[in-house]
This record gives C-alpha cells, structure tokens and sequence, in this order.
C-alpha cells in the first residue's frame, strides 16, 4: 500500500481521467434521452440499439459515473465549506425544476399545438403538473450536495458517510415502488426513495452512496501515487459488471430489465456492481488518457467543467428537435440511423453552447 498512496496529497487539480469519465457519461445520457423521446413517436429502433443504450451504456455507464465523480470532486473542490455547498445544493435543485421544464412542459404543449397531440401524454407527460417536480439527476444531485453539507458541518468523516449511505441504501431497496397512498405522497416521498407513481428519477436514499463511495475514493485517490497500478484491473471491473447487466436483461424486475423503473429505484446488489464499473471505467479513461494529445486533453477537462450545464441545454433541444421534424414531415418514421445523427448534432450544439454560454459569463467578471 505505501508504494501506491502517500501520506500526503500528489494528485491535486483537475485529474484528466474524471474528466473524460463525466464526458463519456453526458454523452450516453444524451444518446438515452434522445432514445426516450424517440420512442414516443414513429419509430423502427432495433432491440440491439435499444438494448445498447437503454439497458447499457445510458444506464450504469452513465448517471454512476457521473455521480461517484461529482463525490470525489468534494474532496477536490476548493471550496468545501458546509454552508457553499448548501446553497450550491439549492441552486441545482431550482436548475433541477427548470430541466422538468424542457423535459416535460414545453414540449407537452408545443406538441399538442402544433402536432395536434394532446390526447398523447405519454409522449411529454406532466401528470397534472406534478412532475415540475420530478427528481432528475441535477435535483437529486442538489439534495446530495445538501445532505454533504449536513455530513460536513457534523465533522463526519468520509468512511462514516458511506456507513450511512449504505444503511440509506438498504432501506431504499425494501420499499422502493410502495404506494404511499396518493399522487402526492408519491411525489413527496419519492425525494428520497422510489416511490409508485413514476415522479422521480433518481431517490436519495437509492443514489447517494454513489457521491458518499466516490468522496472516499477521493480521499484515497488524491493521495495515489501510482495510478497505473491501482487502475491495472479495470477490464476485469468492466467484465464482472457487464456480466452482471446483461444477466439483469432477462430476469423479472432485474436492474436492468424492461421496467426502466427497476434501474431508477436500484438496489444495493445493483449499486456493488456499478462501483465495480466504475472503477472499470475510470482504469479505462486512465489509459487512454496516456495516448491523448494536450490540445485533446484540454478540451476534454473545459467539457468537463460544463456537463451540467449541458445536461440543461440538451433536455430543451432533444424533445424541440424531435416536434419540429415531425411537425414538417407528418410521416417520417425514426431508426436507428436518425436517432445517431440526431444524438451526435446534439451533443455537438449544446457542447457549443455551453462553451459559449461559459465565455460570456467569463467576459461579463472580467476573467480571461
């Protein structure tokens, strides 16, 4: 163990790994949402392209990762006061309802305007306006960051928070899908476990372990000072948690069966093999980072710094994209060709926009 950590920290600053990491994980999500509106209309989509984003890559390759990694940036930070990080907390969860906007609101009555489709609420659901206040991932990832702050301003060490976290887990994996009784309970309780009714996405207590393991990875990992040789067994954490999701495919109310809801309210089984993957994901985008040109890498770590900023954009564009075209050409039919060229251009527009969204902010402090 000494040859690989050392008592103090060697790795501060951005770590090029987590970067590619957290762009591989917005990229899938794009891939899923767009998947998921395309659903909603005339489409042809093969199961293998279904099974590959949905039941995969969009899946425990993407909302994990991209948890455990916001975890091990608390470590990271420079600022991690108890009280910045309850009102950073606070913000994403507003930014969390304006996300519920683009996702659900706009386009459930654009597309009743001009596609005629009200009768359709499965395409843009906004179950009686409650879902403004689904838990999508910023929401959940607000709560997290609300909840660390808590944990923080108690003195409570990483390893402690992750004692919690699994306990939180446990109990998520009991209850999850109870009905609490009402539309609105279900809304309620659904904040912190996934609850009937299909208000939330991402629960506290089936989540938050994956922010509280990737803190204490972060504790470790800042201190590694061999990361090749810590990282050396990430094919074996990639086959393991493969191995794992595709037995999931097939089995009733499995992790990653058909219900989507299965994968949404996660179990604690589920959650060992996604911090498996992880760490397989993480040795990966270590070794690739060895072959990166600079200029690659640069651009890879400014991405990095504006996925949630990405994450908004693209829940306003997806669902746009997908009524505008079909509101001029009423008989177009989706496959899997449209759905790659649509998920490419937009993670490409909203790369740029946050890109540019990002120097105007900079231009405005008076920053370089």
């Amino acid at each position: 163990m000494k040859k690989i950590f050392s008592k103090e920290p060697v790795n501060r600053g951005r770590q090029i790994e987590l970067d590619i990491a957290k762009c591989l994980a917005i990229i899938f999500m794009i891939f899923l949402h767009t998947l998921m509106v395309t659903s909603g209309f005339a489409n042809n989509i093969s199961v293998p392209m279904q099974r590959g984003i949905q039941q995969l890559f969009g899946g425990p390759f993407a909302a994990p990762v991209f948890m455990f990694a916001m975890g091990v940036g608390f470590v990271y930070s420079r600022n991690k006061k108890p009280f910045y990080m309850v009102s950073r907390g606070i913000k994403l969860m507003l930014i969390g309802v304006a996300v519920n906007i683009g996702e659900f609101f706009i386009p459930h009555f654009l597309s009743g305007e001009l596609l005629g489709a009200w009768d359709k609420n499965e395409i843009f659901p906004i179950a009686e306006g409650m879902l403004l206040f689904c838990v999508d991932i910023l929401a959940f990832a607000g709560m997290a960051m609300i909840l660390t702050g808590v944990f923080k301003k108690l003195k409570l060490k990483s390893w402690e928070i992750v004692i919690i976290a699994i306990a939180l887990s446990i109990i998520a994996s009991f209850v999850r899908l109870h009905d609490f009784g009402s539309n609105l309970s279900n809304l309620a309780t659904g904040y912190f476990v996934g609850s009937k009714g299909g208000f939330t996405a991402f629960p506290l207590f089936n989540w938050y372990i994956f922010p509280a393991v990737g803190m204490l990875f972060g504790d470790w990992y800042i201190r590694c000072n061999n990361k090749k040789k810590l990282l050396c067994l990430w094919p074996l954490g990639l086959i393991v948690s493969v191995v794992y999701f595709v037995l999931s495919w097939s089995k009733p109310q499995g992790f990653l069966s058909e219900d989507i809801h299965f994968y949404y309210f996660l179990t604690t089984i589920d959650v060992v093999f996604c911090l498996i993957c992880i760490y397989g994901v993480i040795g990966l985008c270590y070794f690739i980072s060895l072959i990166l040109p600079n200029s690659v890498k640069g651009f890879i770590s400014k991405t990095s710094g504006n996925v949630n900023a990405i994450y908004v954009i693209q829940w306003f564009l997806i669902p746009l994209t997908f009524i505008y075209i079909c509101y001029f050409n009423r008989n177009v039919k989706f496959n899997d060709i449209s759905l790659v060229i649509i998920a490419i251009i937009e993670i490409v527009v909203c790369t740029a926009i946050a890109a540019g969204y990002k120097y105007v902010l900079k231009k405005g402090k008076g920053e370089k």
